[in-house]
């Protein structure tokens, strides 16, 4: 029968697949010369131990269960800990964006605006104390100005009329001109130019220093040209907007060039209404350097 087998093997016949299983399967078992016969001196013998076998399969699945569960468990704890630092580092970015937003933010507006200390147009040291309990609309501009300064002056006297002669509102705003030109703009300059626009409106000068340390704190810019030649004639470049300050001294509003007196007047006066209805109070008294002034 071996040898029926290996003529069955024999190169250009065809045998049948079970056959051929069969004779391997002999050979196998058989001695070295008939597995070589067969062209089968490459197959590796496996032993007909099976409970040696299997005993071997299952100490090394165990093993390998182990090895298993002992890198899960690394892993996981791994995981566990980069999440945990990541949250730690989440919250940590956030309060410190919260923070930043408190710094910047004062009841939800922009922080615009703080103490000053100027030269009103009478010569008089002058801070934001002497405003306190009335409220300051706030305009920067230099009076070499050809037109957006007047106008926009022009808007604000238009402005403070409106509020005054409204009898829920009434004189209870301080109209402030600060220059954003102290080089020029000397206190007899202020003076002889704000007294064009409206009787109340108070003019502030000072050093270069002061007047830009007041700027900055407003978010105003202003700049002027470079090696300016004494006497030469120049403008300055400067943000167009009125301040609207509460009677704190705290920022409630900002109006644009764009925005017209009828617009400004409406919103002043909505923003007064709504701080009194809450229980704030304003003074309709002018400061006593200012009422002085107005006389």
């Amino acid at each position: 029968m071996l040898r029926s087998l290996i003529r069955l093997s024999v190169p250009g016949r065809t045998v049948p697949r079970a056959c051929q299983f069969v004779a391997r399967g002999v050979a196998l078992s058989g001695p070295a010369p008939v597995r070589s016969q067969l062209g089968l001196t490459n197959v590796r013998y496996y032993s007909n131990k099976a409970d040696g076998a299997r005993a071997q399969t299952a100490s090394a699945a165990g093993a390998l269960n182990w090895r298993t569960l002992a890198v899960f468990t690394a892993t996981g704890a791994g995981l566990l800990y980069y999440f945990r630092e990541e949250k730690k580092r989440v919250e940590a970015a956030r309060a410190e964006e919260a923070r930043l937003a408190r710094e910047n933010t004062t009841y939800g507006k922009p922080k615009i605006g703080g103490p000053f200390s100027l030269i009103d147009q009478n010569g008089v040291r002058t801070t934001n104390e002497d405003f306190k309990g009335r409220y300051m609309l706030i305009y920067f501009g230099f009076t070499n100005c050809p037109d957006i300064c007047p106008e926009e002056l022009d808007k604000m006297a238009e402005v403070l009329d409106t509020v005054y002669d409204d009898p829920e509102v009434g004189n209870v705003i301080t109209p402030i001109f600060i220059t954003c030109d102290p080089q020029r703009d000397t206190v007899p300059e202020v003076k002889e130019y704000v007294k064009d626009f409206h009787k109340n409106l108070v003019g502030l000068t000072g050093s270069m220093d002061e007047i830009a340390k007041v700027a900055k704190a407003y978010r105003v810019y202003f700049s002027k040209p470079p090696k300016v030649a004494e006497g030469e004639d120049y403008l300055v470049d400067h943000s167009i907007f009125f301040y609207l300050m509460s009677p704190e001294g705290e920022f409630v509003d900002c109006y644009a060039k764009d925005h017209t007196a009828e617009h400004v007047s409406k919103s002043v006066k909505e923003h007064i209404l709504d701080y009194i209805q809450k229980g704030g109070k304003v003074s309709k008294e002018l400061p006593s350097r200012q009422a002085q002034t107005s006389s």
